[in-house]
């Protein structure tokens, strides 16, 4: 089921299920075939038969039918602001997935016709009012896909401000919500505010080294992972365990008076590397890119501090304000040379940048939401070391990334 911002990741997570289930019955009409000395065309004979019989309505097809996956929701907006959702069919007893994504800022078009352009708030109050209808019409379970989790950046207290991270989720908890499925969590201690919702957050780490593998910059070896901060450590130390390379610390010193507005604008006020990077490729990997400021800040320092390229990778590549602006110039003045980032925001202009390069995380919800499903277990999804070295060295064998993206079955 698709909030009105999650639309598109939803409709491309189906799309990967719909493969899934496939290759699932073909792998299973392969199996018993082999089992009980039968041939394919009389195995699916009985199987049709079987299915036909308990799907009386649908009987006679003949063929593999493909599960029905979505939905139809329709959303109202009123003149007010307040949003209603309308479930347009029975998920009474059923496992519903809500998928949202609560940074598109693209216009969404609404029942009668309505656009509107949504903020991060209107899509929280988007997903409260789908997961309060789903629970009212009696379904079995709910699970939230959220690709991007609101306030994730509102962690933790210094002084008179709220945990907001952690009460969005203590909201959801409280309307019913079983499980929450996310990418790349700011932080895994916001998890421990919850009592009983299950939560699970994804790493793009795979698909963010495959396309990285293809560079020539990172095939030829000359390069040095570096942490854009100290709360970044443990994901570069990742990436540099991965490629077995040095990795490097930038420490920043921040003048919190300061806000910043756009990616002009930063509150860093000092900057130190810890580590070397005179005349090799620098490779970057953050969670969050807001407005950017701070990793265009980064990146100039690294490019005097002697860096020959800069790469960048961002899970959550949120590119606020007129961010694309500056990082268009940046580019030109030669700070960088890619930035990699996940389908977990929405973008269509972002798209079609030179400079930028996206990977689809699709596919990695649709196989987790899958096994989780079938209550199979997901920690080869959420611990993807041994898949990565896998890649590596078929990498380092053949000259070139070539482990098939079925990986993940």
């Amino acid at each position: 089921m698709a909030c009105p911002g999650g639309e598109a990741f939803a409709n491309e997570v189906i799309v990967h299920l719909k493969h899934c289930y496939r290759q699932k019955f073909e792998n299973a009409v392969t199996n018993l075939a082999a089992h009980h000395g039968m041939t394919r065309d009389e195995v699916l004979r009985q199987l049709t038969f079987v299915h036909d019989a308990a799907n009386l309505s649908t009987a006679g097809t003949g063929k593999f039918l493909s599960p029905r996956f979505k939905v139809d929701v329709r959303f109202t907006l009123f003149a007010n602001g307040e949003i209603k959702a309308e479930i347009l069919e029975s998920v009474r007893g059923k496992c519903v997935y809500i998928v949202e994504d609560v940074e598109n800022r693209y216009p969404l078009v609404f029942h009668g016709g309505v656009s509107k352009s949504f903020s991060v708030n209107d899509h929280i109050m988007s997903v409260l009012v789908t997961v309060d209808a789903v629970k009212q019409a009696g379904a079995k379970r709910i699970t939230l896909v959220l690709p991007n989790y609101p306030y994730s950046r509102q962690h933790k207290r210094k002084g008179r401000e709220g945990l907001t991270a952690s009460r969005i989720g203590i909201i959801l908890e409280s309307l019913g919500v079983d499980r929450l499925l996310t990418l790349d969590i700011h932080s895994r201690e916001i998890s421990n505010a919850f009592r009983t919702m299950g939560f699970e957050s994804l790493h793009a780490s795979y698909q963010i080294i495959r396309e990285l593998s293809k560079m020539p910059q990172i095939r030829e070896g000359n390069f040095v992972v570096v942490s854009p901060d100290t709360g970044a450590v443990d994901r570069n130390k990742f990436y540099a365990n991965s490629f077995k390379k040095p990795l490097a610390l930038l420490y920043k010193e921040r003048d919190y008076s300061r806000v910043t507005k756009d990616a002009g604008e930063s509150n860093i006020a000092e900057l130190r590397l810890l580590g070397s990077v005179k005349d090799k490729t620098v490779f970057m990997a953050d969670d969050i890119l807001g407005s950017g400021a701070t990793l265009l800040k980064a990146m100039g320092f690294l490019k005097d501090q002697g860096a020959l390229d800069v790469i960048a990778a961002i899970s959550l590549p949120l590119f606020s304000g007129d961010a694309m602006d500056y990082f268009d110039e940046a580019f030109r003045q030669g700070l960088f040379y890619r930035i990699i980032g996940t389908n977990a925001v929405y973008h269509e202009e972002l798209l079609k940048k030179e400079w930028y390069i996206p990977v689809s995380v699709s596919k990695l919800f649709a196989r987790t939401i899958s096994r989780l499903h079938q209550e199979l277990s997901v920690s080869s999804l959420l611990d993807n070391r041994e898949l990565i070295e896998k890649l590596l060295s078929v990498e380092k064998e053949t000259k070139g990334p070539s482990l098939p993206e079925d990986c993940y079955t």
